[in-house]
């Protein structure tokens, strides 16, 4: 226990000191952790040795708890509008990568069954490190980053007939046995692996549907949130260990599962008690992955692992460019989506380690596949961030050059961050009032649409001063920031404190928390998404159960009204969980107190307690 606790100590040290240096140069937490592996790792700082190994078992549940995060996001009609783009381009992505790395494992001299079972392993990309990347920079919403989430989630479903069709390779070939390897299912036949592939599958289906929902209700009754969490704890954990005994994924299954419970009522609930666990544990997982780097093994065969490394990559993102240019990417999101996948992913692991079981590869051939495995992985953040800060920036100059002039030529007094159904409706409303503004949208092919439209449309990251230059801040009245991303909005929302002070800033938040984030930056004009489409939603309730017109839509405005001044106030206590919860009690209870009273004989009453200068005043209370 002793040696555990110190190992945890040492890696979670290493994340504190190593990803903050490493998001203040802009490389992102990802290259953060896995260079915090790197240094503790034997084979430079020696601070862990080989009984770091138990960590790494630990920290893969933060790739376990990914995996359940993200199929509890995939509701079965989302996959189903999404399926042309899952299937189109997880399908050519995964056929022609493994084509031609099984074709270049045959010239290597490898038996076919080992050569097909690697460019399997081979042909997975890390959801990991691509998801995490892709969100710190504000590109899920991105083509890029759209096409990336259905490439990798076919990845992660075609694991499924990848395990159980590993079993049926083997029977074909020869075993090269390994006498201290020894699992639950070595003595079975081959073809009984692939049974147990497909019945621990539908087990987790039905487990998911008719055991862990029911189980879900009756923690619920008890209005425990410690007992819930507890239960999704319970989960992740149990089906990951089911799914080890029989030597399969523990990811894979814990993936179907939040598949399974994407309908559920406790979906939310779920992700909310779990997502702390994920952040955490993932972040050891970088670590543990660069610390399992070895560099003796590396120095031993530098040339074969060159080799491994640079033709795997070059193949996957030779064949990730040409199934974005067939599903018509831009050549900048193609650029990004081809780098971004180009590496092997943890689901490697996952497939290598069965590989070896099944005895199909020797045991020193699957170390050094495992060793080019961290390496891509370590690899990835560097390119990403190569493309982010040499080659997107000049590509950005090259379109930008073409419009340069029409920002001469119109100094427009509102420039928009940020250009989809939010801010369209901006920009629409605005311009029906003659009102033109200047848009920047880092979607390429929104980009194109908006010009031809009529928009003066620039492509870029909003986050950068020089950009917003060029776009006409200097000149512009107000800055319009409506980016679906929360921490995007924070970088541009700073960035334009700092160095635009002329612009008025307003600002899109999703929600009441994202709104916070927001005022701590000291704004003030802050807009949830969804508050009036709400209280519009409510006014009609009234209109429609018998209320006078003018008196709903009073009850309305007077709503709106004591909920801005209701926000601002309750901002000062939200850190404290136990404190917000009681104000928040006491804020609904006053407010319906309050409205109630207004609606059926006080009208004028909130109008004089909750006007906007009593939202002024808590505003300027903060």
């Amino acid at each position: 226990m002793e040696g555990f606790l110190s190992q945890a100590v040492i890696y979670l040290a290493a994340a504190i000191v190593c990803v903050p240096i490493a998001k203040k140069l802009g490389m992102g937490s990802v290259l953060g952790y896995l260079l915090a592996g790197i240094l503790i790792g034997p084979f430079v700082l020696g601070f862990i040795g080989s009984e770091g190994k138990d960590i790494m078992h630990f920290a893969e549940f933060g790739v376990v708890m990914m995996l359940f995060l993200i199929g509890l996001e995939l509701e079965p009609s989302h996959i189903w509008k999404m399926r042309q783009l899952i299937a189109g381009m997880g399908i050519l992505q995964l056929a022609g990568t493994s084509m031609l790395l099984f074709a270049g494992a045959v010239a290597l001299k490898f038996p076919w069954q080992a050569a097909l079972s690697i460019s399997l392993a081979f042909s997975m990309s890390s959801t990991a490190i691509v998801l995490q990347s892709l969100k710190e920079k504000g590109l899920m919403q991105t083509a890029a980053g759209s096409s990336s989430f259905a490439v990798l989630l076919f990845q992660d479903i075609s694991v499924i007939p990848i395990l159980a069709f590993l079993p049926l390779i083997a029977l074909a070939g020869p075993h090269l046995a390994d006498p201290t390897h020894h699992t639950l299912l070595e003595d079975f036949p081959s073809w009984m692996k692939t049974v147990a592939v497909i019945l621990s599958v539908a087990l987790v289906i039905l487990a998911g549907r008719y055991i862990v929902v029911p189980l879900l209700r009756l923690i619920a009754k008890t209005h425990l949130r410690e007992l819930f969490t507890a239960s999704a704890l319970l989960i992740v954990l149990a089906i990951a260990y089911l799914m080890e005994i029989v030597g399969l994924s523990p990811a894979l299954g814990t993936f179907l599962a939040g598949v399974v419970l994407a309908n559920s009522e406790y979906r939310h609930e779920l992700e909310g008690d779990l997502e702390p666990f994920k952040g955490l544990l993932l972040g050891l997982f970088f670590i543990a992955v660069g610390a399992s780097i070895n560099f003796e093994l590396i120095a031993a065969h530098a040339a074969t692992l060159v080799l491994i490394v640079s033709a795997t990559m070059i193949v996957k993102a030779l064949v990730l460019f040409i199934t974005g240019k067939i599903f018509d990417l831009k050549f900048d999101q193609n650029l990004l989506f081809a780098i971004g996948l180009s590496q092997v992913g943890e689901f490697a692991f996952v497939l290598l380690s069965f590989i070896n079981e099944l005895n199909i590869l020797s045991t020193n051939w699957i170390n050094l596949m495992m060793a080019a495995t961290a390496i891509s992985m370590t690899i990835t953040p560097l390119l990403l961030l190569l493309n982010e800060k040499v080659i997107q920036p000049r590509l950005n100059t090259n379109a930008q050059e073409e419009r340069e002039s029409d920002v001469v030529n119109h100094n427009h007094r509102v420039v928009i961050a940020g250009f989809s159904h939010f801010g369209s409706t901006i920009g629409r409303f605005l311009r029906a009032n003659k009102i033109e503004c200047t848009i920047l949208d880092n979607n390429s092919d929104t980009v194109d649409l908006l010009r031809k439209m009529g928009f003066q449309v620039h492509y870029g990251d909003a986050t950068r001063a020089d950009l917003m230059e060029i776009a006409g801040a200097n000149e512009a009245e107000i800055l319009i920031i409506a980016i679906n991303e929360p921490e995007t909005t924070k970088r541009v929302a700073e960035m334009a404190k700092k160095h635009f002070p002329n612009l008025e800033i307003m600002v899109r938040a999703q929600d009441r928390y994202e709104a916070y984030e927001i005022m701590d930056l000291g704004l003030r004009n802050i807009y949830r998404d969804t508050i009036d489409t709400s209280i519009r939603l409510g006014v009609d309730v009234l209109k429609k159960l018998g209320f006078r017109s003018y008196t709903a839509t009073r009850a309305g405005q007077n709503f709106f009204k004591y909920d801005e001044a209701a926000m601002w106030r309750l901002a000062k206590s939200r850190h404290n969980l136990k404190q917000y919860i009681s104000d928040v009690k006491q804020e609904m209870a006053l407010q319906e107190e309050i409205l109630s009273g207004d609606l059926h004989s006080h009208p004028a009453h909130l109008d004089h307690s909750w006007d906007s200068e009593a939202i002024r005043e808590a505003v300027n209370k903060q």
